[in-house]
């Protein structure tokens, strides 16, 4: 089944009606435009690419433009393609609102993590401290990384300093609390990745 391309507009909360406040990331998605439907005999899988988005004709490449004419749509900023089985009915130029969710109760949604540069352990992995008795100097600095004679070297994937975030994560069976067809808003339970108006992708969970 495919899914919807969504910009995260933010956080909020619902209540539900026992009184419980539930934490809900309200989520813009759709509307939707297949740009292009692949099939086993042309591309060598089954494949729907949609996008979403208005972007400008002058930023689009050239080639861009060309395959948004042919599927009949303006260009569009975000561009990605979900796998479906064969014997589908959608084709190049339909749209796909928030509608294709209404009924989903659980989703996926995959988004890029905020980005934090290079960080320290401290920060990274939530190792603690160095002692702060007078004279110390190892205050947040690393501990030891490795062993003696044997093995003689550091392991692979010791938590260490380096790039923090900035990386596609997917936050899998999130609870679908509303769908605002309108509006093209769904909200779900909890946070998923991204800083606000990120681009995410929702999918129903399997």
């Amino acid at each position: 089944m495919i899914g919807l391309i969504g910009k995260k507009l933010g956080m909020t909360r619902q209540f539900e009606e026992d009184g419980r406040s539930v934490p809900v990331t309200v989520i813009e998605a759709g509307p939707c435009v297949i740009t292009q439907v692949k099939n086993e005999d042309n591309e060598g899988y089954s494949a729907v690419q949609m996008g979403f988005g208005a972007k400008k004709p002058k930023n689009t490449p050239m080639p861009m433009q060309g395959h948004f004419r042919k599927a009949g749509t303006d260009p569009l900023r975000t561009v990605i393609e979900f796998r479906v089985d064969e014997g589908h009915e959608y084709k190049a130029g339909d749209t796909v609102g928030v509608d294709l969710l209404a009924e989903t109760v659980k989703v996926d949604v995959t988004g890029t993590t905020k980005g934090r540069g290079f960080s320290g352990n401290i920060k990274r992995h939530g190792h603690h401290r160095g002692p702060d008795g007078h004279g110390s100097k190892n205050v947040r600095a690393m501990g030891s990384i490795g062993m003696h004679t044997f093995p003689g070297r550091v392991l692979p994937g010791k938590a260490m300093p380096g790039q923090y975030g900035n990386k596609q994560e997917t936050k899998k069976n999130l609870k679908v609390v509303a769908v605002d067809q309108d509006k093209n808003l769904i909200l779900v339970k909890g946070s998923v990745p991204g800083h606000r108006n990120g681009i995410v992708f929702i999918r129903p969970s399997r």
